[in-house]
Parts: C-alpha cells; structure tokens; sequence
C-alpha cells in the first residue's frame, strides 16, 4: 500500500527525478567513493554486482543520470517497465517469454546509441554462498562482447549490501528445485528491509576496451572484471 501510494504521487516524475525520488522514499543514505573515475570523455558500459535487487539499481542509476545528465540506459528485466518513471532510461528486456528472441536486438540498440549502460551481467540478484559470503552468479560475457564491437571502457562498480537469511533460503530452495524464480517475488519485501541503511558504493578506474583481447576468451575477460569488482 505504502508503495502504490508513493506511485501514485510521484507519476509525473521519470528518469533521474524519478530515481531521487525513490532515493528519497527508501531514505538510502550512499557513501560514495572514486566519484573522480566518472569521466565525461567517451561512452562507458558501467557494470556492478547485485546485491540487493531494487535500491542498488536505483542508486547506482541515480549517481550515474545525474553525473551524465540523463544519458544512460539500463538493460532491465521487462516488468519493472510498468513503473512509467523508468521507462525513458530503460531497455526493457523479457528474457524468458516469448519476447527473449528480442534480448539481442535490444542490447544492439543500447550499445549503438550516445547513451552510457548500465549493467548487471549476472543478470540475478546476489546468493549466499556455502561459505557465507555474498556474491554474484556468474557473469553473463555481453558486456565484454559489445564494449570491444563499440568502443567502451569499462567502468567497474561495487555496492556493498545484502538482503535478509530469508531471502537466501528461499532463493537456495528455488535455484534448486523450481522451474521460475520465486525468490524475485520477495524482493519488494527486501527492499523495505533496507529502508534508511547506509549503502558503501566504490567506483573503479575505467578498464580501457583494448584490454580485453584473444589472450581470454569473453567469458574469462568477464571474470576478469567481475573479480576486480569485489577487489573494490
């Protein structure tokens, strides 16, 4: 209820005032660090871990749209295009229907525009590992491919934050067991679990696109940048 009310009132607000606003909402308190490597010469592909599933994207989102006034895109799954304030600075994507034929296209179209992306390459919100850590599923090697096809340094980012032992129970009996992911439905809950917590997000330097040549293959280069990630 709280959620379809803050909606409702904030309708007439998209993109990066959209994202303030639900900064706002969530009373996100962010402690940022190496804002110096957001540079304004060239076009980057900015790729983070997912901790979280909803406040990292909207924070990461709102540092980078107000930093570059605007001009990036997210390549986001295609339901939270029904929140109206997020659709000028998303590519929607239906990766599992009918539609996922689609995801090459739409990733073609974010890549070849003027536009800086933003990335999740594991394309899933963190797990808990049997060790206790949270991390990453693996990273997915697009953000690899198409950065070196246009052009793109990578700019590495680290959010620190997780969700609740709940949460990492019922994604390790999903995972497992199930066809779909029933942990997504949870996440909106996880998102309130993270009302007014400080979140610690370390930007690195630029990985220029030349890096990433024959001496590893796509996948291995994503691991790459996935392990200097958690460096951060």
């Amino acid at each position: 209820d709280e959620l379809n009310v803050f909606l409702r009132e904030s309708k007439d607000k998209v993109g990066v005032e959209f994202l303030q606003a639900c900064l706002d909402f969530l009373d996100a308190k962010l402690i940022v660090k190496g804002e110096e490597n957001l540079s304004k010469d060239g076009l980057y592909t900015f790729v983070s871990n997912h901790p979280l599933g909803g406040q990292d994207g909207v924070c990461l989102g709102s540092i980078i749209g107000k930093h570059y006034d605007g001009k990036f895109r997210y390549l986001v799954n295609d339901l939270l295009l029904n929140l109206p304030g997020l659709k000028p600075v998303s590519n929607g994507i239906n990766k599992t229907g009918r539609q996922s034929r689609d995801f090459p296209r739409m990733v073609e179209a974010g890549f070849k525009s003027d536009n800086h992306m933003l990335m999740f390459p594991a394309g899933l919100n963190s797990r808990k590992r049997k060790d206790g850590t949270i991390h990453d599923l693996p990273w997915k090697k697009t953000f690899i491919s198409k950065s070196i096809e246009y052009q793109r340094d990578v700019v590495p980012i680290h959010f620190g934050g997780r969700n609740s032992e709940r949460f990492y129970s019922i994604a390790r009996f999903s995972d497992k067991y199930l066809p779909f992911n029933l942990a997504m439905l949870f996440l909106v809950d996880e998102m309130y679990r993270n009302v007014g917590k400080h979140f610690r997000i370390s930007i690195g330097k630029p990985i220029p696109w030349q890096t990433f040549d024959k001496s590893k293959s796509a996948t291995e280069w994503a691991k790459y940048v996935e392990d200097r990630v958690y460096e951060l």
